[in-house]
């Protein structure tokens, strides 16, 4: 089982890339542990910023720098950076398209048993809602790091979300068929389609091994890209199947679901189901105990995706 979390990836690709490239700058609101940040503010104290818990100046500074040739990357748990900042983000990042790489932290519903003031089961809605800002849910530490390389090379802004524990491995080391704002084809069918997104993206290729069990030919996306979204990827899946299933950690209101019911329903009618959190509070417990509660799991989603076909 896979201990590497995506957030501590995150850390090791800026680190390998910050001993030549001195303008990677690293910024945390007193969440450098949290964030696995800590080796990076120890290796390079010059390029690593402590705002203290002030996640808007942790944005806004952020901002500053990059106006200044600085490549700063703000880690907060994603809770807080999507709303206590969410000004910050929309004005001195996204307005001004400015270089600012956004990692919300701890994820979804992974702060557990702190209850709904930390968990972001909005961000995704929210941060898509900005002009220029891309929105990015990595599915698994190989596939975080990709996109990390991948952000590396541009100076448009970013948000990024990823889990505060380790997930399961989905690529190999050196195998990740990774290119930048397309979707992820994990598996071909022709009688659902299932479109998911970080935390949610095993478990649906999991449920297409138990839906295939059963005769029942799945294609599954890894829609890491939810901003901008893969038009093209959900087209033909969707034109392949008889109907499309959604999956996401996060409110069942404007994320990924939604998205994809707006491309399917202009593009090629089908019926679309989501899956996600339910519109109100969760219940407390780790992360595999919500997703179990709430069958986001894949014995969850396949049961979905037969009930979809009946």
């Amino acid at each position: 089982m896979n201990k590497i979390p995506n957030r501590q990836a995150i850390c090791e690709v800026l680190m390998e890339h910050a001993k030549e490239d001195k303008m990677i700058t690293v910024l945390c609101s007193d969440s450098r542990g949290s964030a696995s940040m800590t080796s990076f503010a120890d290796a390079f104290p010059e390029q690593f910023v402590e705002t203290g818990i002030a996640e808007q100046n942790l944005v806004s500074i952020s901002a500053g720098l990059a106006k200044g040739g600085r490549k700063p990357y703000a880690a907060s748990p994603a809770c807080f950076l999507s709303t206590r900042s969410y000004e910050q983000a929309k004005v001195d990042c996204a307005y001004s398209n400015t270089n600012v790489k956004l990692i919300g932290i701890s994820g979804g519903i992974s702060y557990g048993a702190l209850g709904m003031s930390h968990h972001s089961a909005q961000d995704i809605a929210a941060m898509s809602a900005i002009p220029n800002m891309r929105v990015y849910l990595p599915s698994d530490r190989f596939q975080t790091r990709c996109l990390i390389e991948a952000l590396l090379k541009d100076e448009k802004p970013a948000y990024i979300r990823v889990g505060r524990n380790p997930v399961e491995d989905i690529y190999e080391e050196g195998k990740v068929p990774f290119v930048m704002d397309k979707a992820t084809v994990l598996c071909e069918g022709t009688d659902v389609a299932i479109i998911a997104c970080g935390e949610m993206v095993k478990p649906a290729y999991d449920a297409a091994k138990l839906l295939g069990e059963k005769g029942i030919s799945a294609t599954v996306l890894d829609m890491y890209c939810v901003k901008p979204l893969d038009k093209e990827a959900v087209v033909k899946a969707a034109s392949n199947a008889k109907a499309v299933l959604t999956a996401e950690e996060h409110s069942p209101f404007g994320g990924l679901g939604s998205m994809v019911s707006q491309v399917v329903g202009a593009e090629c009618p089908r019926k679309v189901v989501n899956l996600a959190l339910p519109d109100e509070p969760v219940i407390t417990g780790t992360s595999k105990e919500v997703f179990d509660y709430y069958r986001l799991n894949a014995q969850g989603i396949a049961a979905k995706a037969e009930e979809l076909l009946k």
